[in-house]
């Protein structure tokens, strides 16, 4: 599997390490694009440059997402549970927080649970081994490539 094939497509699987290769490469891109946002004064050109760059940022995240998935046999939709619901939590603990009088538990139930939900995530995408062999999604990439027999002529 290429590069390219990784960042961009939905479909095959990835393990551990192209997961974790693929989220240092788009961390360190964003951590450089952010430090020349800073240090060009905002500059709304490179701003809108940043703006692009956080849309192929978030897809090649989701592409990157499904591929890990299907390597653990799930279904991309699970992607939903994992990057949307601890966000959903969290901000529903701020404004419960900010908006309520006597909510604290009610708040601080839902960062907790926000909080579970991300490590969660975390063991499940980045720390359990994947399918071994072939599954739904296709062969095992760590799995060495099987050579089939030669048949000698007789």
């Amino acid at each position: 599997m290429g590069w390219g094939h990784l960042f961009f497509s939905f479909d095959g699987r990835a393990n551990r390490a192209r997961f974790w290769i693929a989220g240092l490469i788009l961390a360190v891109i964003y951590a450089v694009m952010t430090i020349i946002d800073n240090v060009t004064d905002r500059n709304v050109v490179f701003q809108a440059l940043n703006g692009m760059l956080v849309i192929v940022i978030l897809i090649v995240g989701i592409a990157v997402g499904v591929k890990r998935l299907h390597d653990r046999n799930k279904s991309g939709w699970f992607l939903l549970l994992y990057y949307f619901v601890p966000f959903t939590l969290a901000a529903l603990s701020v404004l419960i927080d900010a908006f309520v009088e006597d909510s604290i538990i009610i708040a601080t139930v839902l960062a907790l649970l926000s909080i579970a939900v991300g490590v969660w995530t975390f063991v499940e995408m980045g720390c359990l081994r994947g399918t071994v062999g072939i599954n739904q999604y296709g062969p095992d990439p760590v799995a060495p490539a099987t050579i089939p027999p030669v048949r000698l002529p007789t």
